[in-house]
């Protein structure tokens, strides 16, 4: 019986034709439209040691059931895949941790039961997020330090290099502030001859991922530029300056500040323009650009206040070293 379904329905190989360097297996087998349905298949004729032959529906039974497209195998265990897509506005390792979290939900309360010795993955492009972050946390302290020994070894002064630090810090804040607008229907929606900003811009909430991240390390490198400019003048008018008292600190500092404030703007508007082509940027590699872009643009326009944090806190320190002096 096994033979007669093998050779009828599956079709068995008898011998192979040559055709030059080409070989194909000859099989043969019923013609289709006695193969097709369970009825036709019934029909077919098996042969009994005695001669007779006997349809094969008074052997077997036939059942109609609906099976895998294809088997497949892991580790020796059979796989099924299951495909989904996540939402506009939700990132792929949000919605694996939310769908974790229903299924589990569901395992506990008893809705669902997952027989012995079947288990669930999830899999797909989120391993490869998740994978980026657990590195992006060592990289991003590292890189954070190596921008503040920069910072000290060109002031040799720890408190110098917090002053200009500030500036990581609040370019840090612009990037997620310029992340959050970026994701607001209000934010820029009006029309300039005739073009939408946001349409121009092509903005849409922008979820978290390894090009945003990419985008605030480079951000990191250049959030310092208007606190150095601004410190190292600082250094040299109270070198220029000796003073001894508050009047002459303060001088000195707003003596710096009014020289600097100029190179500082025109260094962070430098950078703020040449971002706009890629924010503006369409077609192949513009998703990837364009998130890298968002937090150095934020970043780089809150950054600007370091232009007055930076003289307040050297003021301040020196004002305080006076006291103590004096006292």
């Amino acid at each position: 019986m096994q033979q007669t379904i093998e050779t009828a329905i599956g079709g068995m190989k008898i011998t192979s034709t040559v055709e030059g360097r080409e070989r194909f297996p000859v099989r043969v087998r019923y013609p289709r439209e006695l193969r097709d349905d369970p009825e036709s298949l019934g029909k077919i004729l098996i042969p009994t040691p005695t001669g007779a032959q006997i349809p094969i529906s008074q052997l077997v039974d036939f059942e109609y059931k609906r099976g895998p497209q294809a088997i497949k195998s892991e580790d020796t265990f059979l796989v099924g895949y299951v495909l989904f897509d996540k939402r506009d506005g939700f990132s792929e390792v949000g919605v694996v941790n939310d769908a974790q979290q229903a299924i589990q939900a569901r395992i506990d309360s008893g809705d669902l039961t997952v027989p012995a010795g079947i288990s669930y993955k999830f899999s797909g492009s989120y391993e490869n997020q998740v994978r980026a972050e657990k590195r992006l946390s060592i990289i991003v302290p590292v890189v954070l330090l190596i921008v503040f020994l920069i910072l000290y070894f060109q002031f040799k002064s720890v408190t110098t290099s917090l002053m200009v630090f500030t500036g990581i810090a609040m370019a840090f804040s612009g990037g997620f502030m310029m992340l959050w607008l970026y994701g607001q229907g209000w934010f820029v929606d009006f029309s300039f001859f005739g073009t939408n900003m946001r349409d121009l811009f092509q903005m849409h909430t922008v979820n978290l991922s390894v090009a945003v991240w990419v985008g605030f390390i480079a951000l990191f490198g250049i959030a310092t530029d208007d606190g150095v400019l601004m410190a190292t003048y600082l250094d040299q008018s109270f070198e220029r300056n000796k003073t001894d008292n508050l009047r002459g600190i303060r001088a000195a500092v707003v003596e710096a500040g009014y020289r600097r404030i100029k190179p500082a703007v025109m260094t962070s508007a430098t950078t703020i323009i040449a971002l706009l082509p890629i924010l503006t940027s369409t077609g192949r590699g513009a998703d990837i650009m364009i998130p890298m872009a968002i937090p150095a643009f934020g970043g780089m326009i809150f950054a600007a206040i370091t232009y007055f944090i930076v003289p307040v806190l050297y003021s301040m320190r020196e004002e305080r070293k006076l006291k103590k002096f004096v006292s």
